[in-house]
């Protein structure tokens, strides 16, 4: 199989399966799958070479950080590399790039020979597909593998943060605030081309479940307000004039939006950098490792894959600048297998600290008294604030990925401002580092949650099914590298020159009652304006 051809897999689930799996985990639903699952071991093959390769700055990962961080390398004259360990997607109206919630296959999921989506019952043959979910102690923490990001599977949510909700988050960077304001937000939200849904499109019979949503949760006592989201438009009206097969307007994006339309990361700030001419990315290469030469420059240790998961090549890079932005989870764990395994010397005891789940909970609203419709469109467009909370929190409404014929059924999902209580630890077994989550730390939070959820069932009739209860689960992972502390407040790894972190594992635990992308841009916009000034031509 090509690079660019992904490799469906598996029977169909059934419409129960679908309905079922809304109902459980509704996960699919607001960019938000609750999953299990482990990442299958990669396996060489015999006789795989070894190559030496030298860059003068590597990005790891091509998130909101690490897009951000190449295109403005790029922009400052610094010939890039961008390791990405899943694929490039491309779309394009009635594309099929993506699965589809209804037949889920092998493109779902990061090297698992299963879905990753609890209730479903399928197997297939593994495939480095667009969702790794990383089990821990208490959290499973839901991970994008693409060129992208999770920019790729999310559903585009593009919320700023109050300037209270922030510093409530990120006390140790609240300074930063009205910088961010003033200029960084929005050049991501020009950047992205964030827009809320347009009345139009509001008023048609596919999004009968948000405006049940703006009018239930007005009559609840939250604040509606329309969700400010990376999307054209047009591709929308397309499919309600019959021009492209459904997605938007079924909520069938959970593993990407097939027609295109959304202004994910690869399509905006890395095709940006591409165009450049000094941004090179590489997809299907793996960082295992990081570690420190005896001339102090970084060496990267990575498997050239394919879509099997079967190495093809190892590479040694080494670098005079690293931008880590493999996420949370992925940046974290490289950094607390390199202080365990001695692969760089001093670093801050704080790595692998602070990390936290950004309070994620989704519900399956079944049975309220309004109409719903039998198709929910998407994305995640509308939403609601509880301005009186004693902790902040947003409750978002988000459609399901299924035909919902004589059942009522709708997802709501709620997240909010959590202490960074989780650590991670490295397992010699394992030779990775693995997530402990204290499963109170958010009781606080989780109870005013499950009281608004109650809110909206009592105004609008019907039942709140926490579908997290037997599996929390997060697709917003914050914290592992906290600023402060493991990091400066321009992403300098204390003590050590020319390695950055860019992306959320440098925010701990929560980003002030809104998802995440958004803030981290921002940051990354911020950090970047600083090192371009102050370290390229001087550090590297």
């Amino acid at each position: 199989m090509s690079e660019n051809s992904p490799a469906p897999g598996g029977s169909r689930i059934s419409r129960r399966q679908a309905l079922g799996t809304a109902a459980v985990g509704a996960a699919a639903v607001g960019g938000l799958l609750a999953g299990s699952g482990s990442a299958l071991a990669q396996v060489a093959s015999a006789g795989v070479r070894v190559t030496e390769q030298r860059e003068r700055a590597v990005v790891v990962g091509s998130g909101f950080g690490g897009g951000v961080s190449a295109l403005r390398l790029a922009q400052a004259g610094v010939s890039t590399l961008v390791l990405e360990r899943g694929l490039r997607w491309p779309t394009g109206p009635n594309a099929d790039t993506f699965c589809r919630f209804a037949n889920m296959d092998n493109r779902s999921a990061w090297l698992t020979d299963h879905s990753v989506v609890p209730g479903v019952d399928k197997t297939w043959t593994p495939y480095t597909g667009v969702i790794e979910a990383v089990e821990g102690d208490g959290m499973t923490a839901n991970c994008g593998a693409a060129l992208g990001g999770g920019s790729i599977m999310y559903h585009g949510m593009t919320l700023q943060p109050t300037k209270a909700n922030f510093a409530a988050s990120m006390p140790m960077a609240a300074n930063l605030y009205d910088e961010l304001n003033l200029w960084a937000y929005p050049r991501v939200a020009s950047m992205l081309g964030i827009s809320t849904i347009p009345d139009d499109i509001l008023k048609t019979d596919p999004y009968k479940s948000s405006r049940l949503f703006n009018d239930v949760a007005a009559k609840s006592g939250l604040k509606p307000f329309r969700v400010p989201l990376p999307i054209d438009w047009s591709f929308v009206r397309g499919e309600l004039a019959g021009r492209y097969a459904p997605t938007y307007t079924t909520s069938d994006i959970a593993f990407g939006v097939n027609n295109g339309g959304k202004h994910s990361i690869d399509v905006t700030y890395l095709a940006a950098a591409e165009a450049t001419g000094r941004v090179r990315v590489a997809t299907l290469h793996v960082v295992k490792d990081i570690a420190m030469d005896a001339n102090k420059r970084w060496v990267l240790s990575v498997d050239r894959i394919d879509t099997a998961g079967v190495v093809q090549e190892k590479i040694r890079i080494t670098a005079d600048a690293v931008f880590l932005n493999a996420g949370s989870p992925g940046t974290t764990r490289l950094l607390v297998k390199s202080r365990a395994k001695g692969l760089i010397p001093d670093l801050p005891d704080s790595i692998g600290t602070q990390w936290g789940n950004n309070g994620d909970r989704i519900y399956a609203w079944i049975g309220m008294n309004g109409d719903a419709g039998t198709q929910q469109g998407g994305p995640a467009c509308v939403g609601g604030t509880a301005p009186l909370s004693p902790i902040p929190l947003t409750i978002i409404h988000a459609g399901a990925p299924a035909a919902l014929e004589g059942v009522k059924l709708m997802t709501v999902v709620g997240f909010g401002v959590v202490p960074a209580a989780g650590t991670w630890a490295y397992d010699a077994t394992k030779d990775d580092a693995v997530l402990t989550w204290p499963l109170a730390a958010d009781a606080a939070l989780q109870t005013l949650i499950a009281a608004r959820m109650a809110a909206l069932a009592v105004a609008g009739g019907g039942v709140m099914v926490d579908t997290n209860t037997a599996a929390p689960s997060t697709w917003h992972s914050l914290g592992g590298v906290p600023m402060g502390s493991a990091v400066d407040m321009n992403g300098r790894v204390t003590g050590h020159k020319g390695l950055y972190v860019l992306d959320g594992s440098r925010i701990p635990g929560s980003t002030g009652a809104c998802n995440p992308s958004m803030t981290i841009a921002a940051l990354a916009e911020h950090s970047m304006s600083r090192i371009v000034v102050s370290d390229v031509g001087r550090v590297f």
